[in-house]
């Protein structure tokens, strides 16, 4: 860090989360180029994995082992709780982040907004209506699983609203691009106040703290 403001290289992230039912491996970059390498043994979630840091030029390495034999909750559970946890570590106090972001991203028919702050404080309020149980394999209540997971490890309050769309891919897909749009519009450093922290009361509380 010079000056106050997070170098390219401080803002990264990295978890190993082990438990009796994964094994999950994130490496997070905020200030990449949408470089991604992911297989977590659930299909749909790389494929929504690839959204993230396509559309927010996030560096994304991930590797996941889980009990997909029995189904995909463990995993997708657990790969948001450590991409939330490797993004609270690259955001450290979120020093001269803009803090919020906003986004709407169509997809066809379906429209999807996204608004979130980088708080400290968790909190999702969720508005999909995904019609199909499942997408390919992938069970859609996953999606708010994934959502919360992020969420609540990285300390995001955040919300996600569906405006039009009746295909689930659609729908599911616009709000990983909204998502995407607005969290890389939320970590940007703002020029104007890069040696502070964004908040009137000088500190922004994390996750777990």
């Amino acid at each position: 860090m010079q000056n106050g403001t997070p170098s390219a290289s401080a803002r990264t992230g990295t978890i190993h989360r082990v438990t009796g039912e994964t094994n999950v491996r994130v490496k997070l970059g905020l200030d990449g180029s949408g470089s991604c390498q992911v297989a977590t043994g659930v299909p749909f979630l790389d494929h929504m994995l690839h959204q993230i840091s396509s559309h927010g030029l996030i560096d994304l390495e991930i590797s996941a082992k889980g009990d997909t034999h029995i189904d995909d909750h463990h995993t997708n559970e657990d790969v948001g709780i450590a991409v939330g946890q490797a993004l609270a570590k690259a955001l450290g106090d979120r020093r001269g982040i803009h803090r919020f972001g906003h986004f709407l991203a169509p997809l066809d028919e379906a429209l999807v907004q996204v608004a979130l702050d980088c708080s400290g404080r968790p909190h999702l309020s969720w508005g999909l209506t995904i019609p199909a149980a499942k997408i390919g394999t992938y069970d859609t209540e996953l999606v708010k699983e994934f959502y919360v997971a992020v969420a609540n490890n990285a300390g995001l309050t955040l919300h996600v609203r569906q405006l039009d769309g009746v295909n689930s891919h659609h729908i599911v897909e616009a709000s990983f691009k909204a998502f995407a749009r607005a969290l890389r519009q939320a970590v940007e450093i703002d020029p104007r106040r890069a040696d502070a922290v964004p908040s009137s009361k000088g500190v922004l509380e994390r996750a777990g703290s």
